[in-house]
């Protein structure tokens, strides 16, 4: 019985070939950014618009939900175990929680970033200014650690795997 399953069984070998930090530091700059765009929008459009910046967080992140989702089941790849809902700092929102192909990654977001801004194109017609500059903030704050990653492994094979911890950035090759 043992030999069957060493017949049958798939063994990856990855191998490490970059780890990010993702310092302490980093994670403060970027839960700061929040606070000072209310205060901006605060001061600078109205007082009224700290209204619409809470309003439009958890309708970016379902938008973002929806447009990762489309991407991942359109692509043909099971993703139904692989990807979740994050409130790990600093992966919010729909991401993927194991390891995954870097060029499937970056085509998710890529997508995402795409997507989300042609839908606020449309949608600054017909909504408030401090709601579309809202979901505006918010769709890029969202993305920003994962532009980090795109732009820390911007030299790398696109053909690796990558997997997001709360520390680090690790890109795996075969």
């Amino acid at each position: 019985m043992p030999d069957e399953n060493h017949v049958n069984a798939t063994f990856y070998h990855y191998k490490l070939i970059k780890k990010i930090p993702v310092s302490r530091l980093l994670v403060r700059l970027y839960l700061l950014l929040p606070y000072i765009a209310v205060i901006a929008f605060m001061i600078v459009i109205s007082w009224t618009s700290c209204f619409y910046f809470v309003l439009a967080a958890p309708v970016m992140l379902w938008i973002h939900y929806v447009i990762s989702r489309s991407v991942l089941l359109l692509s043909g790849t099971p993703f139904r175990k692989r990807w979740k809902f994050s409130l790990r700092l600093p992966w919010l929102g729909y991401i993927t929680d194991q390891h995954i192909s870097y060029r499937l990654f970056r085509r998710v977001y890529i997508y995402i970033t795409g997507l989300g801004l042609l839908l606020l194109a449309v949608i600054m017609f017909w909504s408030p200014v401090p709601f579309t500059l809202s979901l505006l903030f918010w769709h890029l704050w969202f993305l920003l650690p994962q532009y980090y990653a795109f732009l820390r492994l911007l030299k790398q094979r696109k053909d690796g795997m990558i997997k997001l911890n709360a520390q680090d950035i690790s890109y795996y090759q075969q």
